[in-house]
C-alpha cells in the first residue's frame, strides 16, 4: 500500500431540516470541487431559531482528502 498524504479542509453545511441534511448539503457541494474525500469529523453543531423554533442547522466540519500526485 502506497504512502498517502491527507490535507484538512473547513466547511459549514446549512439546512432547515437537519444536523445529517447540514452535512450532507456541505458534502455535495465540496463534492463538486474537492476530489479523493475519505473523511470528516464534525467540530461545530449550531441553530437559528425563531421564538422556539429551530429554523436552520449549521454543521461545521473537518474533511480529509488524498493528495494528488
Amino acid at each position: 500500500m502506497p504512502d498517502r498524504v491527507y490535507k484538512k479542509v473547513e466547511l459549514t453545511g446549512a439546512s432547515p431540516k437537519s444536523i445529517e441534511d447540514a452535512v450532507q448539503t456541505a458534502l455535495k457541494r465540496a463534492g463538486k470541487t474537492v476530489r479523493q474525500m475519505r473523511w470528516f469529523e464534525v467540530t461545530e453543531i449550531r441553530g437559528a431559531i425563531d421564538g422556539a423554533e429551530v429554523t436552520q442547522w449549521q454543521v461545521t466540519l473537518k474533511v480529509g482528502f488524498t493528495l494528488e500526485d
